[in-house]
């Protein structure tokens, strides 16, 4: 029964440090250690690179917001990188040829990454700044972006995530959301960020050549190459990538499987990085807000197994069990009951259900040999 009793408190142990504990302390060496950013105004060459999969019905929009973005004529340029659309896209972006727009098409579909690396190739500027379709960004989004290269110790740059609503105005932030973007804040005071926003990044063009796969997630592998490189990633507060919530949970739900699967990918490639003599600071960070998070789902299933069976030894253990299996039934509640949404903790508890049951199912399918590289844009 000991070897029970120790595996319930790990397993709840690991749940609370990976939510918690991590950020918790963060914060502390916040206090006694920081990585100030020194930015300046300055307006280093950029190639804006759009990636498209059959976006026809949303590319010119995102076309009109880019080429609106103020920065210098001279030293901008914009790239789409189109995965072999089937659709009208490749020829709605050729149409803005005379505007300075330049399509890199891939001629048989791989993915996201695999059309990004054809245009990093392609691309002139000493810094590459991402997008998605999906994400509109403000006018001064590139001048802010590029200020914190002027730190040398800075690889790559991520936005903040802002919400829009069906009506285009800008919505509140959900709880999970601010949750990283004040992860995000602290990892950037202490050392290096772990993932940037894959909607809207910039990186070195130096970085981004160093070792570009095409089989991995671009935004959480740039980090990390920009770290091989003795650099580090950084969020800027300044720059805001605005784009639309997906409302409908199981589209939500299989957006989560896809990209922990993704993740999965690149840690397993880069364990190299888990090295603590090598990299003391980065290692705890990339286990902690990674791999800990992503073993949550199991220390759950651990936790209510050996509760279950505990309790059926010592009755101190009924309250435990109790409190467990009402979070799982105000969870489930939020899941089969929209409308119970509408309360917080009903919408955190269904949240953070859905999420670890996507974790699980990513673990699975990577487990049964699946590795995704071509992608599907989220339709928001």
């Amino acid at each position: 029964m000991i070897v029970l009793e120790v595996g319930l408190w790990l397993s709840l142990v690991l749940v609370v440090y990976a939510y918690a504990g991590y950020p918790v302390i963060l914060a502390g060496l916040a206090l006694v250690r920081t990585r100030p950013i020194r930015k300046a105004d300055i307006t280093p060459s950029v190639t804006f690179i759009i990636a498209a999969y059959n976006e026809e019905k949303r590319i010119e929009d995102k076309l009109r917001n880019t080429l609106a973005i103020d920065y210098p004529k001279e030293r901008f340029e914009i790239l789409v990188a189109s995965d072999c659309s089937t659709d009208k896209t490749d020829g709605m972006v050729m149409a803005y040829r005379d505007q300075e727009v330049r399509l890199i098409r891939i001629p048989e579909r791989k993915g996201k990454e695999a059309a990004q690396k054809l245009a990093v190739q392609a691309a002139s500027g000493e810094i590459l700044v991402f997008s998605d379709v999906a994400t509109i960004v403000p006018e001064n989004a590139v001048r802010n972006i590029v200020k914190s290269f002027y730190d040398e110790s800075v690889g790559c740059v991520s936005s903040v995530d802002r919400f829009i609503d069906q009506d285009g105005r800008v919505s509140g932030e959900g709880a999970y959301v601010k949750y990283e973007m004040f992860l995000r804040s602290l990892e950037t005071r202490v050392n290096s960020l772990v993932g940037v926003s894959g909607s809207f990044f910039a990186a070195r063009s130096v970085v981004c050549r160093r070792a570009w796969s095409e089989n991995l997630q671009s935004d959480f592998n740039t980090v990390l190459n920009s770290v091989r490189a003795g650099l580090r990633g950084v969020a800027d507060q300044d720059s805001s990538g605005y784009y639309k919530n997906i409302t409908d949970e199981k589209k939500e739900g299989d957006r989560k499987v896809r990209t922990v699967l993704r993740g999965i990918s690149v840690f397993m490639k880069s364990l190299s990085l888990v090295n603590p003599i090598q990299y003391p600071l980065f290692a705890w960070q990339l286990v902690s807000h990674k791999l800990c998070r992503w073993l949550v789902p199991f220390a759950m299933l651990a936790a209510l197994i050996t509760n279950a069976i505990l309790t059926m030894v010592f009755g101190s253990y009924t309250v435990l069990l109790a409190l467990q299996m009402a979070f799982y039934a105000v969870a489930f509640s939020g899941l089969c009951w929209q409308f119970l949404l509408r309360f917080p903790p009903v919408k955190l508890s269904a949240f953070f259900m859905m999420v670890n049951v996507s974790i699980l199912k990513a673990w699975i399918r990577y487990w049964s040999g699946e590795r995704l590289v071509a992608w599907e844009p989220s339709k928001r």
